[in-house]
């Protein structure tokens, strides 16, 4: 089958922050992650700094405005730190953008080249969900730090102790919340060619108090997925429409990051500040969680000690746990996730994940 729109993986997440000094010590600190490249006033950015931060494959840039008025202060002041790019690694860009438009996105920036002493990048951008856009790089021509205008920078702070010295290797997938979902699936499917992996409705995704619906879209090569969340009726307020209220419109809600030792990342994130969602004793002591779980790399009890969740399908099984927001809004969290053979979400999880959610919501007097 003709791949319409190929896609080889995420090339970066870019996130708009009031400080991005700070959420750069932040990611390196609590999250292990290791400054590369840096754009400001001083390379040549007047009215903005970048950080550029990777881990393994994962790369995020930070993103801050150094005058008031520009459009990146406007944005953190109407959403609150947030992800402005979901952008992709594209073999062809101006194939992709060509697809693209041909198939009714809405352009925001042509294909151009752009060059310094270390090659030359081909991008473009195309507008999705909210204020969210998906930049399409091709960067197969270019060795520098990240792109041209950004320099090479020295690491924050010394390596985690942990395998390889990341404490995650890349993004595994990006989850958007919306107010029309079925619209953007269908978006993702006329303009990039990607299929319908997943569908979260019902009972599978509700408990006492609210329920939402979900839909994941991926690329035929499962390198790229995005799950894509409407709220549902409930008795009370879901997730999701505390996330649209807080935010101010649809926008990426969590980001998940593919481990290969949860346990160890956990413990060091936690001793550095992060802050996990809490599952109660009944989950792990549940005999049908054993029974439907079978054998793990590890004992339910060091789980239980991490509060990692677990969850088995047809193809294997996989350890997940989600963090607290990690800006001021209760929007933006992340997800650690090790798989092991598994392709799913933890869809085993999801009630005892949104009730963890709704005592969080509760808290704050948003439920």
């Amino acid at each position: 089958m003709n791949d319409v729109f190929p896609v080889h993986g995420m090339d970066a997440v870019v996130f708009a922050v009031g400080n991005a000094k700070q959420a750069a010590h932040y990611y390196s600190t609590a999250f292990g992650m290791r400054l590369a490249a840096y754009r400001g006033p001083e390379t040549g950015s007047p009215d903005e700094v970048a950080y550029v931060l990777t881990s393994g494959a994962a790369r995020f840039e930070l993103r801050g405005s150094v005058r008031p008025g520009t459009w990146l202060a406007r944005h953190v002041a109407d959403h609150g730190d947030g992800v402005i790019d979901l952008a992709l690694d594209v073999p062809d860009v101006e194939a992709a953008y060509r697809h693209a438009l041909e198939q009714g996105a809405r352009g925001l920036a042509e294909p151009h080249v752009m060059e310094d002493e270390h090659g030359k990048i081909v991008v473009a951008a195309i507008a999705a969900y909210g204020e969210t856009r998906h930049t399409l790089i091709d960067r197969s021509n270019y060795n520098g730090p990240y792109l041209p205008g950004y320099v090479a920078a020295e690491p924050i702070v010394a390596a985690p102790d942990v395998r390889n010295g990341r404490f995650f290797q890349a993004v595994d997938h990006c989850v958007g919340n919306v107010e029309q979902m079925d619209e953007w699936v269908e978006f993702y499917e006329r303009v990039m060619g990607f299929t319908k992996m997943a569908e979260f409705i019902g009972d599978d995704i509700a408990t006492e108090y609210s329920a939402l619906m979900s839909k994941v879209v991926a690329d035929g090569t499962r390198k790229v997925k995005f799950p894509l969340n409407e709220p549902a009726v409930g008795k009370k307020k879901s997730q999701i429409e505390e996330y649209l209220e807080f935010y101010g419109g649809p926008g990426v809600q969590h980001i998940a990051l593919a481990t290969n030792d949860i346990l160890a990342t956990v413990d060091h994130m936690r001793k550095a500040g992060v802050e996990f969602l809490d599952t109660p004793d009944s989950y792990y002591d549940d005999p049908a969680l054993r029974a439907r779980i079978g054998e793990v790399r590890v004992p339910v009890e060091e789980l239980k000690s991490r509060r990692i969740l677990v969850d088995r399908d047809e193809d294997g099984y996989l350890l997940q746990i989600f963090t607290k927001p990690v800006v001021d809004r209760p929007t933006v969290f992340f997800e650690l996730i090790e798989r092991h053979g598994s392709l799913g979400f933890g869809k085993g999880n999801f009630k005892a994940l949104f009730e963890a959610i709704e005592r969080e919501q509760a808290r704050r007097g948003t439920l």
